[in-house]
């Protein structure tokens, strides 16, 4: 259906719900007109059917700033956002999503102990067999009282001391202009060096440049969550039942890192500098204009590359580098001393 180019027939059809993996709006407006009006369902299998809906606008440009939420709960149905102490969180604060009324399932057959960490006795509400699901997947309840998922809970990964949902970050991405699908992995194709890499494939005729991306993504999230890489595809790939194949996602090569025009380090400093960033960022070259962070540098990196410096007889503040994060100004703020060659 999504393929517009065969979605003539579609003309007859008045509504076409949709669920199993999150919507990209921009897949639907590649749709010719009149386009049906397009429904978000929600409902694990363990619960027997759809949960939760959401009507999506006509004018679909309206989820390029904000994501498609999953909507309010059918009827006989209850919906819970809770922490990891099973309490209710606040509106706009992350949590589990957990099922409870009508359709919740017994079990897992032939499988207690994963039924009893799944299947959990409702304490919210007040008959005393009430049981909820716990879904493994993270939301949030929006001002308007519909509920915002936010991905997998597996999809949750701890990068650098921080807890990242990689679900957000895919989502935000996807609402940059030009970009059509997107999804974000945390990979460590070096050892012990975790970095989230995004990939995307963009709208016809679009032009669209990782160091855009990254302006954008930094726009919108902490710096935690900014993307190191950002890999084009033709298309995502997809597992036999159509969901995200995150195993077939490539290794980002070396042009996939938001990189500037090539300026050759100038001096002793800049050039030794450089050699450090190459090590420790594992890329080729550093030009002059490159930016550490843009290039996967984050603050753990930026701790062993003073480290590193001091070795070297090159003394810096490590505060510098966040307000200097180019090799030139880098080496510009570099405390005169006897360099050791």
């Amino acid at each position: 259906m999504i393929d517009a180019a065969g979605a003539e027939g579609l003309g007859g059809l008045r509504r076409v719900v949709l669920g199993g993996e999150p919507i990209q709006p921009a897949r639907l407006q590649a749709l010719p007109e009149p386009r049906p009006r397009f429904i978000n369902s929600y409902g694990p299998t363990e619960c027997s059917d759809v949960v939760a809906w959401h009507a999506l606008d006509a004018e679909l440009d309206r989820y390029r700033a904000v994501s498609v939420p999953l909507g309010r709960s059918v009827r006989n149905v209850r919906l819970y956002v809770l922490d990891a102490h099973r309490q209710p969180v606040p509106t706009g604060v992350a949590g589990e999503i957990y099922i409870g009324g009508a359709g919740v399932g017994r079990g897992y057959r032939n499988l207690p102990e994963l039924t009893a960490a799944c299947f959990l006795a409702d304490p919210f509400h007040g008959e005393g067999q009430a049981r909820m699901y716990k879904t493994g997947d993270l939301g949030r309840w929006l001002a308007n009282g519909s509920l915002e998922y936010l991905g997998r809970s597996d999809d949750q990964v701890k990068l650098r001391g921080f807890r990242v949902e990689l679900g957000e970050i895919g989502a935000s991405l996807a609402r940059c202009d030009g970009v059509r699908e997107a999804a974000v992995l945390a990979r460590e194709d070096a050892p012990g060096e975790q970095r989230l890499v995004a990939y995307y494939v963009a709208e016809p005729g679009a032009a669209v440049e990782a160091s855009a991306l990254r302006r954008h993504m930094q726009a919108q999230l902490p710096e935690h969550m900014v993307p190191a890489a950002y890999v084009r595809l033709e298309h995502l790939p997809l597992t036999p039942n159509g969901k995200l194949d995150r195993r077939a996602l490539p290794a980002p090569a070396a042009d996939a890192y938001a990189r500037r025009r090539y300026v050759a380090p100038q001096g002793d400093v800049e050039t030794m500098l450089a050699e450090l960033w190459q090590d420790l960022l594992g890329v080729e070259r550093v030009g002059r204009h490159d930016d550490f962070f843009e290039l996967g540098g984050h603050s753990l990196l930026a701790m062993s590359l003073m480290a590193r410096m001091d070795e070297l007889g090159l003394s810096a503040d490590v505060r510098v580098l966040f307000t200097q994060p180019t090799l030139a100004g880098l080496a510009a703020e570099v405390e005169p001393m006897e360099i050791v060659l």
